[in-house]
């Protein structure tokens, strides 16, 4: 077997079943989704607006993950996988803190951030009952997060493969029963998640506890093990805030525009989080070969991952993007029964299955940064990134179109000219080779 063949077979090995785990990921938010709209649009734009906030807190700690599989990787490409697991689970303690910590806080702060958006009361009353349970699931998504980051460091992606399905099913049926059988309605959407997400973190548990006793590292928490994963996810947070201020300014900016639009950009955004799920399966491989190989100290390996990762992601982004423009116009229907909602949303998805080709690279440069612990460039670039877009925004602010139009220019401003700042500053940084040197 050729070594490109091997490589495909090893970008495969950890796509594919990275692959279902992410789109499990978004579909939680795709059951809800669809099942709250067709409680109507008033509790779909509650939705919108309380989702906006968990992502940018669960963002915002994403470094749980991405600062947690390049280390985990080194370490397992260096011949140590016992330190390897011993960082993973680390970072998963280091998550149970911050959890318990955002957990309180935002619950006590839920008024208030909804408020921030300026919705009607009915909205954002829907917002409020959503997020305030919401919530408490977050300790439980940011385990998830860690511990997921572990076993794709030690090159496994078919164990959350496992946990994110039965997750994604349970999150189903939970959701199902709560909202129609027993009438909560988007109540019972937020607490059917949260259980599902604690569930998922059961399931961790064990796994984790059996990885750790073959490669005999110790469960309890290492303070300096969890002030290192602190340390290197400092930057990875900066990183983060950057992409999550994006797009809490998008959604502020969908508000203005009406709570049509609001609800439309949800359902547009939706896809879009489905889709860069999906599309972030290379990133993924693309993460868990470059930190492994830089471990072994195989740069010319980290330059053919590179190279093979970028040319599926290309094509497949256009594979998806087609996907996405043939279905532009159902893909409201489906969501809403709304032919009117249907017909406002066509526009911006044809522009995000325009961008989709863009949006694919983008993903799997930033995994290959991450891969090789690249978090300070990746901090720097985010807020260079907003130096074009945020004027963009603001324009789409000030003019105010109203209808498709407006929620095309929106899209136009986020898919468009946000995702092709982030395509230059991460294409010009893997030109050179600064970035294969970076230590985790």
């Amino acid at each position: 077997m050729s070594p490109r063949d091997t490589l495909n077979r090893g970008i495969l090995r950890l796509a594919v079943p990275a692959l279902g785990a992410l789109v499990a990921e978004p579909l939680f938010l795709i059951v809800d989704s669809a099942l709250v709209g067709h409680l109507g649009v008033t509790p779909l734009a509650g939705l919108g607006i309380a989702s906006a906030v968990l992502q940018t807190i669960v963002g915002l700690m994403v470094f749980l993950a991405y600062s947690t599989t390049p280390a985990v990787a080194r370490r397992f490409g260096a011949g140590e996988p016992g330190r390897a697991v011993s960082v993973g689970i680390d970072g998963m303690w280091l998550a149970v803190g911050f959890g318990a910590v955002l957990a309180l806080i935002g619950s006590l702060s839920t008024p208030w951030l909804v408020s921030l958006f300026g919705a009607d009361r009915e909205v954002s009353a829907a917002a409020a009952t959503y997020l305030g349970i919401s919530m408490w699931g977050l300790p439980a998504m940011l385990v998830v997060f860690a511990a997921t980051g572990l076993l794709r460091g030690m090159q496994d992606t078919v164990t959350p493969l496992w946990v994110a399905g039965l997750g994604f099913a349970a999150n189903a049926l939970l959701n199902w029963m709560l909202i129609y059988g027993l009438g909560w309605g988007i109540a019972g959407s937020a607490l059917g998640t949260v259980i599902a997400q604690w569930g998922m973190v059961a399931a961790y548990v064990v796994v984790v506890g059996r990885l750790a006793r073959t490669h005999e590292a110790s469960v309890r928490p290492q303070r300096e093990g969890i002030r290192g994963s602190a340390r290197s996810g400092g930057w990875m947070f900066l990183r983060t805030v950057s992409l999550r201020a994006a797009l809490l300014a998008t959604v502020a900016v969908a508000s203005v525009l009406g709570t049509d639009e609001l609800a439309g950009w949800q359902v547009a955004f939706t896809i879009f989080s489905t889709t860069a799920f999906v599309l972030d399966a290379l990133a993924i491989a693309a993460q868990a070969l470059v930190g492994k190989s830089l471990g072994a100290g195989d740069r010319g390996e980290v330059r053919r991952v590179l190279g093979r990762t970028l040319a599926w992601g290309l094509w497949f982004g256009v594979l998806v993007g087609v996907v996405v423009g043939v279905l532009s116009g159902v893909i409201g229907l489906l969501f809403t029964g709304d032919a009117a909602i249907a017909a406002l949303i066509q526009p911006a998805l044809i522009v995000l299955a325009v961008a989709q080709p863009v949006c694919s690279v983008v993903f799997v440069l930033d995994g290959v940064l991450i891969g090789a612990g690249d978090a300070r460039y990746l901090a720097v670039a985010g807020v260079l990134n907003l130096v074009p877009f945020v004027p963009a925004l603001v324009l789409v602010a000030l003019l105010q179109p109203a209808g498709a139009a407006g929620l095309a220019w929106v899209a136009v401003a986020f898919f468009g000219v946000y995702m092709l700042a982030r395509l230059a500053t991460l294409g010009w940084r893997v030109r050179g080779s600064t970035w294969m040197t970076i230590a985790v």
